[in-house]
């Protein structure tokens, strides 16, 4: 289970790194692109709107936030029917071109070479169980649109998150925060933040550079917008399989305005600023435990197109702001911002197609088993002596909420609202780290990246070593923050 042969298959064609890869060079070996005027003012406006978009923090309706979250927010807000009947397009889209891929690949139907070109139907092609997921989650929105079924699939722990939060949400961030991704991506702003963040994401977390941007799609904007980054650079042959298994379970957790929510939830909102730092640390150090042990460092480099790797690098400060420069500008010579921004829109309409009927499905099951049956707390029972251990008060509740943290971490919040302040901080440290939740990221990690793949038992697997590292961190942060007096 733990060597690297799950990962491999004979029918893939795969690359691997070159053996020059290793050879780092300085400012005096590489050809240093120079300024021009038009690839610098592309990547200037892709790099700032990028940024303003997704990092300049606003004031909007009282709350610190984002122009992403604000123009997501709105969009949801103000169109929630006609972004539901999207919603429902596009889930219909994707299981119907999902059949049409399969049914052509399988000999059912025959289509010509035109035709599956003009369709892209390789793209739409899975495994039988994807193919079922795809078509159930049909099913399921339609009932959750039309409010028809059984009324439990319309209360606000299940219809209500399912359709209301995760859908709506999804259907509107994917597209639109892909539009702004791409011009980083495509114009140069990729290539400058992985040349700058070298000297300290390749010695701490073995990965690229360029992985930073990927992380900081998701703290700022959505871990849905940061897979999409992960995804494109994955297809472009920017990361290999292990790189893109340690960012998607290591480094794309919610947005620091769902960190918010979760917070707002368990009562501790004046003490934000200190979890948001607790949040950094037992990210960090958990990325830094997971990437050194199986499974995770079993995955083979292997990449599944043409290699571009960070050119290998090293030299002072000012070395790499220049060669930050030459990277962007060489990525920008060829850029066109409104074709960079429709077509990270169609992908991103391509994508949340894709992978919305496996979340709507899977989503629905998970949080229907949290609402209608008790197994979380008789699955958790056994974890309640370990965190009693580690002096976390109210332990059985406390493990009841790690585990439902692992479905979806809202939910995990409400268990302990009336709890005592150590176990709300303790549980909130816990659930905002976590990164791997059933609800809604685990399946689309598992249908985004199958050309990996990531499959639900390697993520059972993360999900339990990330608990086991997490829970003595979060304690440790824990009884510090009460140690200064703040609990």
């Amino acid at each position: 289970m733990f060597n690297s042969r799950p990962w491999q298959s004979e029918e893939q064609r795969t690359w691997h790194p070159s053996d020059e890869a290793g050879k780092k060079a300085t400012i005096h070996d590489v050809d240093v692109t120079n300024i021009e005027p038009i690839p610098g003012l592309r990547f200037l406006f892709g790099f700032g709107l990028g940024v303003f978009f997704f990092l300049v923090p606003i004031s909007w309706n009282g709350q610190l936030t984002v122009p992403f979250d604000v123009a997501a927010s709105a969009i949801t807000a103000q169109f929630p029917v006609i972004v539901g009947m999207v919603g429902l397009a596009v889930l219909t889209l994707g299981g119907v071109m999902t059949t049409v891929a399969q049914l052509h690949r399988n000999g059912v139907i025959s289509l010509s070479d035109d035709i599956v070109e003009r369709l892209d139907l390789p793209y739409w092609e899975t495994t039988p169980f994807f193919w079922i997921l795809r078509l159930f989650g049909i099913g399921v929105g339609a009932l959750l649109f039309f409010k028809l079924g059984p009324s439990v699939l319309h209360t606000e722990t299940v219809g209500g998150l399912v359709w209301n939060v995760i859908v709506l949400s999804v259907v509107v961030i994917i597209p639109l925060g892909a539009a702004f991704v791409n011009l980083l991506v495509e114009l140069g702003g990729l290539e400058f933040i992985g040349t700058l963040t070298r000297p300290f994401m390749r010695p701490l977390f073995r990965l690229p550079g360029r992985a930073a941007l990927d992380s900081v799609a998701s703290w700022i904007g959505a871990f849905t917008v940061g897979y999409y980054v992960t995804y494109n650079v994955f297809n472009r042959g920017g990361y290999h399989k292990r790189d893109v298994f340690v960012i998607a379970t290591c480094f794309a957790p919610v947005s620091i305005g769902f960190v918010g929510v979760i917070v707002s939830t368990v009562g501790l909102l004046h003490l934000f600023p200190v979890i948001i730092v607790s949040w950094l640390v037992a990210v960090g150090i958990c990325a830094v435990i997971l990437v050194r042990i199986p499974p995770l460092s079993n995955v083979p480099e292997e990449y599944i197109a043409e290699p571009d790797p960070e050119t290998p690098f090293t030299g002072s400060p000012t070395d790499y702001f220049r060669f930050a420069i030459s990277e962007a500008m060489d990525e920008a010579q060829n850029g066109r911002i409104f074709q960079t921004a429709v077509t990270g829109l169609i992908d991103g309409l391509k994508v949340t197609a894709v992978i919305l009927g496996t979340v709507v499905t899977i989503s629905t099951v998970t949080l229907l088993l949290i609402a209608e049956t008790n197994v979380f707390q008789l699955i958790s029972a056994p974890l309640a002596p370990l965190i009693a251990v580690f002096g976390i008060p109210d332990a059985n509740l406390v493990a009841s909420a790690i585990l439902i943290s692992g479905v979806e971490q809202v939910s995990a919040a409400a268990v302990v609202a009336q709890a005592s302040a150590t176990a709300r901080f303790f549980v909130t440290i816990i659930a905002i780290s976590q990164i791997i939740f059933f609800a809604a990221s685990a399946p689309m990690m598992v249908d985004m990246f199958n050309n990996i793949p990531i499959r639900f038992r390697d993520l059972v697997i993360v999900f339990c070593l990330r608990t086991a590292i997490l829970i003595p961190i979060a304690a440790a942060l824990t009884h510090g923050v009460a140690w200064l007096g703040l609990l």
